[in-house]
């Protein structure tokens, strides 16, 4: 940035300060922000108006990382990027008025407001994107953890796991089952798995599919697979489509399902 504009807005400073301050005060009445304490929201505009400010004639690679650095700690206590847009565009005006006031050749005026106008907005495309790739990455991670919790294999008796399916099955979650299931299996040395489906909202084709190819995996790593919660409305289903479950095991309940994997591991229920 010019040093002149740089000169004009740090001797001007105080005067910055105030008129940006109520613009911000403005912003606030925005709906996103009305849960925000005086206190919290007062100390956020000192700190986002002495930041701005600070790097107005810092080294234009030094003011980005500086400000990546800004950005990930109010992206991480959730503060919304729309408030540091909007506060720019703020910060916008406040300037253009400074920059004019007294000024009468209006060609030095619009010179001065461009390159300050172009500063601004690398600062806001950089906000957003720094917003967007960390929004992205979060939900990445939310969505890997819960795949994971959404397959689990749990050992309830010596020898036999149950994995209980709740939700749409797809294809990347497909995969995910046949990963936990196989290590699973190993882990625990099950001799049984039950796959329970009493929360697959729909069996089709497809879901159809990739359970039969659980079971073959599961056989080959030499254990046995009982499929259990079968519906009524589930058990129509696979007639209708012609899914052939015949060298799948199958039980319509995870008692009934349990009781048959004991028989196979050579175990019963005694009632006491």
């Amino acid at each position: 940035m010019q040093p002149y504009i740089v000169s004009l807005l740090t001797n001007q400073r105080s005067k910055l300060m105030e008129l940006w301050k109520k613009e911000l005060d403005i912003v606030r009445q925005e709906n996103y922000l009305h849960s925000v304490s005086d206190s919290v929201y007062e100390n956020t505009n000192q700190e986002f108006m002495h930041f701005i400010i600070g790097i107005i004639d810092m080294d234009e690679k030094d003011a980005k990382v500086k400000l990546s650095s800004f950005a990930e700690d109010y992206i991480q206590s959730g503060w919304p990027l729309a408030y540091f847009t909007q506060g720019l565009q703020a910060f916008r005006r406040v300037n253009l008025a400074l920059l004019s006031e007294g000024e009468t050749d209006v060609e030095n005026v619009l010179s001065n407001f461009t390159e300050l106008e172009n500063w601004i907005d690398r600062i806001i495309n950089q906000l957003v994107y720094d917003y967007t790739g960390s929004w992205e990455d979060i939900f990445e991670m939310q969505k890997l953890s819960l795949l994971e919790l959404s397959a689990p294999l749990i050992p309830v008796f010596e020898d036999v796991s149950v994995m209980p399916l709740i939700g749409t099955i797809d294809t990347a979650r497909a995969k995910l089952i046949m990963e936990n299931l196989l290590q699973g299996v190993i882990e625990h040395r099950s001799q049984v798995v039950l796959i329970d489906i009493t929360g697959v909202p729909v069996v089709d084709t497809m879901v159809a599919h990739h359970i039969i190819q659980a079971s073959e995996a599961v056989r080959l790593v030499g254990a046995k697979c009982i499929l259990v919660g079968i519906r009524p409305e589930i058990a129509q289903t696979i007639v209708n489509l012609g899914i052939d479950l015949s060298k799948f095991p199958t039980k319509s309940t995870l008692r009934k399902g349990i009781e048959t994997a004991l028989e196979l591991t050579n175990k019963k229920m005694v009632d006491l």
